[in-house]
C-alpha cells in the first residue's frame, strides 16, 4: 500500500528553496514580477513565456482528470464581475473576513495569526499590536457611470458561486442526474492583508474548483472519495508522497458552510501548507440562494418520488501554488563526474513548459536547414524549442534548468544518415534515431518519463 506520510515530512528533501525558485523563475522566463519597471506592484506577478505554458499544462491536465474523462462532471465559465446578492446571499458580505491587527509603532498591518512570537515584521517592536478587528478581504468595484453605493460590485472571492447559482441551468439543459459535478477553472481576487512567499500568497490568482452535488445519506462517501482522487491526481504529478499530507480541519477552524474540511499540503520549504481544499459544504449554498432569490434549488429524486437539496462536496485547487509546488519539488543540483554540476528541474512531462528541444549541433548553414525541417516535423506533436545560442554543452545544461525532458540533437552525421541524437534530461542517456520514426520514439520516452498515478486502492488515508 502507498501511505502518505502525516506529521512533519523531511523538508530536506526538497533541494529547491523560494529564493533560489523565485530567481530561477525570473532568470529563466517562468514568473516576473508585475510592472518590474515601476518599481513592482506588492503580491503581483506576470507570468512569462515558459509560466504560461506550465501554468496551461497544470490547467489542462486538471481539466482532463476533472470533466474530460469523466462521465459525471461538466464544465462552465461564470462571469467575474456579478450580482451583489450573490455574494450577500452565499455570506461572503458578511463572513468574509479574516483578523487585522496594526503595529502602534511603524503602522504596519498583519493578519493577526500571522504575527509570529508577538512581534512586527516591519519593525521588529514586540507586543505593540492593536487588538484584532474583521477585515473583509472582498475586492470592491463600481459598475455604470455614477460611483455610488448602489452602484458597488465586487471581485469574485471565488469561483464557486457561479456553479451553485447555475445550478438549475446546468442540471436542466445537460440533463444531469445525481451525483453529479460541475467545474471551473477563473481567477479570483482576495483583498489578502498578508502577502508572502512568491506565488504562494497573491491578492489575483486563478483557482480550479468543481462542485459535486450528490445525495445526502452518500455525502460522507463522497467526500472520503474525492479526498483518494485528489492525492491520485498530485502523485500523477510527480510529487513524492512524503511531501503530501491529508489533514482534516478541527471544527473550530471549519468555515461558517463547511460539515468538514480535509486540506491537501504540500511540505514546502517553510512548512507544512494548503495547496488545496475538499470540502464537504452540505447544502448550504444552494439552501442560501434559493432563500435569497426565489428560486427553487433542488433535485428530483425518482426513486423516492421527491425534491431534495442535493449536498455538495467541493475539491478547490490553486493553479499558482500548485506551479510553486512542482517548480520546488522538481528543483535539483547534481554534481557531475570531472567536478560539474548542473541544475535540473526534474518536471514530470505533461506540466513541462517545453518537451522537446531542437539542438542543431553547430549554428552553421549547413545544418540549419535539415535543423529546421526536424522542428517542422516535431512542432505538430509536441511542445518544442528551437535552440541553436553558444555551445552545445551549455544549450543542454539550460534545457535541463527549465526542465525539458528530451533533446534532440542535430550533428552533421544527419546531414548523411538521416538520424539525430535523442539525449534524455534525467539519465543524459543518448541515443540514434532515424527521423522517420523520430516522432514515435519521443512519444514512446516521453510516456517512459510520467509519473505513475497510484490506484485508490493503493493509497491508505
Amino acid at each position: 500500500m502507498m501511505t502518505l506520510t502525516q506529521g512533519d515530512g523531511p523538508a530536506s528533501e526538497m533541494k529547491g528553496d523560494l529564493e533560489t525558485i523565485t530567481s530561477l523563475a525570473k532568470r529563466r522566463g517562468f514568473v516576473f514580477p508585475s510592472a518590474e519597471i515601476y518599481g513592482g506592484f506588492a503580491a503581483a506577478y506576470d507570468y512569462g513565456p515558459l509560466g504560461v505554458e506550465m501554468r496551461r499544462n497544470i490547467r489542462e491536465r486538471w481539466w482532463r482528470a476533472m470533466v474530460q474523462e469523466r462521465d459525471d462532471v461538466v464544465g462552465i465559465e461564470a462571469s467575474i464581475i456579478t450580482n451583489p446578492d450573490v455574494w450577500r446571499a452565499s455570506g461572503h458580505v458578511a463572513e468574509f473576513t479574516d483578523p487585522l491587527v496594526e503595529c502602534t509603532q511603524c503602522q504596519g498591518r498583519f493578519r493577526a495569526d500571522h504575527v509570529e512570537n508577538n512581534t512586527c515584521a516591519n519593525c521588529g517592536a514586540v507586543g505593540k499590536f492593536t487588538e484584532p478587528r474583521r477585515f473583509n478581504m472582498m475586492l470592491s468595484t463600481i459598475v455604470g457611470p455614477v460611483a455610488d453605493e448602489s452602484a458597488r460590485a465586487y471581485m469574485r472571492p471565488e469561483t464557486a458561486q457561479g456553479m451553485f447559482v447555475n445550478f438549475d441551468n446546468v442540471q436542466t439543459t445537460m440533463r444531469k442526474r445525481l451525483p453529479f459535478g460541475i467545474a471551473q477553472i477563473g481567477k479570483s481576487f482576495r483583498n489578502e492583508i498578508t502577502v508572502k512567499q512568491f506565488i504562494f500568497r497573491t491578492r489575483e490568482f486563478e483557482q480550479m474548483e468543481m462542485e459535486y452535488f450528490c445525495h445526502p445519506d452518500t455525502s460522507l462517501e463522497t467526500h472520503a472519495y474525492w479526498k483518494k482522487e485528489r492525492l491520485r491526481w498530485y502523485y500523477g504529478l510527480g510529487v513524492r508522497p512524503q511531501h503530501l499530507r491529508l489533514r482534516d480541519h478541527t471544527p473550530e477552524e471549519l468555515s461558517h458552510y463547511s460539515k468538514a474540511t480535509s486540506d491537501v499540503e504540500v511540505h514546502y520549504p517553510w512548512g507544512w501548507a494548503e495547496v488545496e481544499g475538499i470540502a464537504h459544504r452540505g447544502a448550504y449554498d444552494l439552501t442560501q440562494h434559493s432563500a435569497h432569490s426565489g428560486k427553487k434549488l433542488t433535485y428530483f429524486d425518482p426513486e423516492a418520488n421527491e425534491h431534495i437539496v442535493p449536498h455538495v462536496v467541493e475539491p478547490a485547487a490553486g493553479v499558482d501554488r500548485i506551479m510553486l509546488m512542482l517548480l520546488l519539488e522538481a528543483y535539483d543540483e547534481e554534481q557531475l563526474d570531472g567536478g560539474d554540476s548542473r541544475v535540473v528541474l526534474r518536471l514530470a512531462p505533461a506540466v513541462a513548459p517545453v518537451t522537446v528541444a531542437v539542438l542543431p549541433l553547430s549554428r552553421k548553414d549547413t545544418l540549419d536547414p535539415t535543423s529546421r525541417r526536424v522542428w517542422d516535423v516535431l512542432r505538430p506533436h509536441f511542445r518544442t524549442q528551437f535552440d541553436d545560442a553558444q555551445s552545445i554543452g551549455r544549450r543542454y545544461r539550460r534545457q535541463d534548468e527549465i526542465g525539458t525532458p528530451l533533446c534532440v540533437t542535430v550533428d552533421f552525421d544527419t546531414l548523411n544518415d538521416e538520424a539525430v541524437t535523442i539525449r534524455e534530461r534525467d539519465s543524459m542517456l543518448q541515443t540514434r534515431v532515424p527521423i522517420t520514426g523520430l516522432v514515435a520514439a519521443l512519444h514512446e520516452r516521453l510516456a517512459a518519463l510520467e509519473p505513475r498515478v497510484p490506484s485508490a486502492d493503493e493509497i491508505e488515508i
